[in-house]
């Protein structure tokens, strides 16, 4: 049988956050279903962020993936603001936010996104696989007034490190380096490539030669 002739599976996404659906569809993709993993996302002590990441978005596959008795394949991810060592975890009031936004203010950060995919038991030939995105992200020097436009626009609420880069926020961010659709919450290019992976074709005929036929 070849990889065009497997029944598709669904594709769930283990994630409640819009801006995910959004980024997916961004690139053809839209998920059967999405079913939001509940678990604590509180960092292990001495937990560095990019393990972090990774452990917290393999949960998340791997909580859904385990309730599911039909063909589907789980994505997930996980998204740390981290200055150093530091995690800035999801802002959760005004004050947090604040403290967050004035950390920030005129330094580099880093964001690291993880993304895992896990079969469900029903889906013998799925794979599971994962992978980590780090991005570094520098903010303008953020004045109190900045600041509390940013807390008035809303944008920091359960977002980590108190700031949406698809909100108010892109006004003061001066340098990214990364990806950006992996800040936002998805990093697009690792997600096609880890779908690409499995042994059901995700993607239309074509695309991936039109997206390498452009590379120059």
């Amino acid at each position: 049988m070849t990889r065009g002739d497997l029944p598709q599976p669904a594709l769930i996404l283990a994630s409640a956050s819009p801006r995910r659906v959004a980024l997916l569809r961004q690139i053809g993709l839209e998920p059967e279903e999405i079913l939001p993993a509940e678990l604590d996302e509180t960092p292990l002590k001495g937990e560095l962020p990019r393990a972090c990441a990774i452990r917290l978005a393999d949960a998340k596959a791997r909580v859904i993936a385990d309730q599911l008795d039909r063909p589907a394949l789980v994505l997930a991810a996980d998204t740390i603001v981290a200055v150093g060592r530091r995690i800035l975890q999801k802002a959760e009031n005004p004050q947090q936010a604040r403290a967050y936004l004035a950390l920030l203010s005129g330094r580099r950060h880093t964001v690291y996104t993880a993304i895992s995919i896990r079969p469900s038991k029903a889906l013998a030939e799925g794979r599971c696989a994962s992978r980590v995105v780090a991005s570094k992200v520098a903010f303008s020097c953020l004045t109190p007034h900045h600041i509390e436009a940013l807390i008035t626009a809303g944008d920091w609420q359960g977002k980590a490190g108190g700031y949406a880069l698809q909100g108010m926020a892109a006004r003061f961010i001066r340098f990214i380096s990364g990806s950006p659709s992996a800040v936002i919450g998805l990093p697009l290019f690792e997600t096609s490539q880890l779908l690409q992976g499995q042994p059901h074709p995700w993607f239309q005929p074509g695309a991936t030669e039109s997206a390498t036929s452009h590379r120059t």
